[in-house]
């Protein structure tokens, strides 16, 4: 058993948040001695899935229906797949996403370190679209695919 300070270590939270989730609800079994928190092993992967899901762009009202649904045990199993695999699905779209943002930031950096090498970009505009080295080549297939 861990106390809320230990916690707040090891899951390098504010004691703060981890209050907010236990008024939240989110901590269900939390067991009290005293009016202490005792955090077990329990919450400690509570924590994790929480912040897991928070960090996959769930809201904190959505975290407390997933686990109220945990709450209900077996017969949500389906149910709670289902909604992670579409917040899967999301965050998989989002990183395709951030990809062709990093290559077109990539590919504009070279961009802009050949034009001051050159002292022009024109001659770096000759290489447009399809003359670019390979490297920066699929950089910049990656940046403007449709």
């Amino acid at each position: 058993m861990y106390t809320i300070g230990q916690v707040s270590k090891l899951s390098d939270l504010p004691v703060s948040t981890l209050r907010y989730y236990d008024k939240e609800g989110l901590f269900p079994g939390i067991e009290r001695v005293s009016g202490i928190r005792k955090f077990g092993e329990e919450e400690i992967e509570n924590i994790r899935v929480i912040e897991c899901l928070k960090k996959s762009g769930w809201s904190i009202q959505e975290i407390k229906q997933f686990m109220a649904l945990r709450a209900q045990g077996k017969e949500t199993y389906v149910e709670r797949k289902h909604l992670l695999e579409e917040q899967k699905r999301a965050l998989e779209e989002e990183m395709r996403s951030l990809e062709k943002t990093h290559a077109m930031l990539e590919y504009k950096c070279w961009y802009y370190e050949q034009a001051i090498r050159n002292g022009d970009e024109e001659p770096v505009k000759r290489l447009l679209p399809d003359k670019l080295p390979d490297d920066i080549q699929k950089l910049y297939d990656l940046a403007h695919e449709g």
